[in-house]
């Protein structure tokens, strides 16, 4: 898994859009006005950050402790960065990033989410 694939993944969800709201070579994933992942770098490795359920972020952490890590630059209860190094499974991978967009998207506006649901 790669921060390409990432994106491509994520960007078939609904109302998900790509942005560069810090800097132009720091992509991030947006549902709606909110945003669920931010793919950068820890050192010289593709990561991304993720949100997740505060008990399940640490249960990661603990099944991958070199890999998933407590959110670089985030709340590191609710957002695990995840190193893309081949460790964590490509289907893990894509479970958290649904999860993410998920918690994201239920903190949207009931009016976001009535037209991410329509459109």
């Amino acid at each position: 898994m790669n921060r390409q694939m990432l994106t491509e993944y994520a960007l078939r969800l609904p109302g998900v859009t790509l942005r560069y709201p810090f800097d132009p070579q720091l992509p991030v994933l947006f549902v709606g006005s909110k945003m669920f992942a931010l793919l950068g770098w820890t050192g010289d490795r593709e990561s991304v950050n993720l949100k997740a359920d505060p008990e399940e972020a640490w249960l990661l952490r603990q099944q991958y402790p070199r890999s998933v890590l407590p959110g670089y630059h985030m709340n590191k209860k609710h957002w695990n960065t995840v190193v893309l190094d081949g460790t964590v499974p490509d289907g893990e991978i894509l479970v958290m990033l649904e999860q993410s967009y998920r918690l994201v998207k239920a903190k949207l506006t009931r009016k976001e989410r009535e037209e991410i649901a329509g459109g």
